[in-house]
């Protein structure tokens, strides 16, 4: 799944995804996508809801009510404060 989303966002290396979109209330799957260096990767709507489902949906034993990292390079899904302690996305 991991590399399929590397292929779906060009240049990203690391996907940030959570219940909650910035400025809603109400859940809906979201998603960030961070490059290498850290730099935010811009998403349309279509692809950050795509990829987002898909690791919620790939991930049913995780609690969604904190935001998670997925390593595109390893495909390890870790607790997106734990991620970017060890210098991962931001």
């Amino acid at each position: 799944m991991a590399a399929l989303i590397a292929d779906m966002i060009p240049g990203a290396r690391t996907l940030r995804v959570s219940q909650r979109e910035p400025g809603r209330s109400w859940p809906s799957p979201y998603a960030r996508t961070y490059d290498a260096q850290g730099q935010l990767i811009a998403l349309n709507r279509a692809q950050g809801m795509t990829a987002a489902r898909w690791v919620i949906r790939a991930h049913p034993d995780v609690t969604w009510e904190e935001a998670y990292d997925l390593d595109l390079a390893t495909g390890t899904l870790r607790p997106a404060g734990a991620y970017a302690a060890t210098g991962g996305g931001r």
